[in-house]
């Protein structure tokens, strides 16, 4: 993979699989108002980043208003192509820490009410990108 490439600067889509966008909403609903976090592992081509596992790192927390891990408790793995959280707030945007914690090269939010039209992804110089399910 080219170095562009692996900054994100090209991508265009994050691309879930359907069961794991829908356990991902059903999560969210179940910890509100606390965040969730998930790193994500899978693949990057063609203009989009291809979830394929969630990660769920030891030690994270979910919090009211915040979610935390710890990345240097982490072995280095190519295969984590970025991090999805909630904003029970309901903002879809990214914060200012959010823009400066990015845990590889897109970012994905899902915002009170939890659902597809409720979601945003983001690379790492905060464009928006598009999220699509496969089915």
């Amino acid at each position: 993979m080219c170095f562009k490439a692996r900054l994100g600067s090209d991508l265009r889509e994050v691309v879930f699989p359907k069961e794991m966008l829908e356990g991902l909403f059903c999560m969210a609903k179940d910890n509100h108002p606390r965040e969730i976090f998930f790193l994500l592992r899978g693949r990057v081509g063609n203009g989009s980043a291809y979830v394929d596992e969630l990660v769920f790192p030891l030690g994270t927390m979910f919090g009211l208003g915040f979610s935390s891990f710890q990345p240097h408790s982490l072995p280095p793995d190519p295969s984590i192509i970025g991090s999805l959280h909630s904003h029970p707030s309901g903002s879809l945007k990214p914060s200012t820490q959010d823009m400066h914690n990015i845990f590889g090269v897109v970012m994905v939010i899902l915002a009170y009410p939890y659902n597809l039209s409720s979601t945003s992804a983001y690379n790492k110089s905060g464009k928006p990108l598009r999220v699509r399910i496969m089915e």
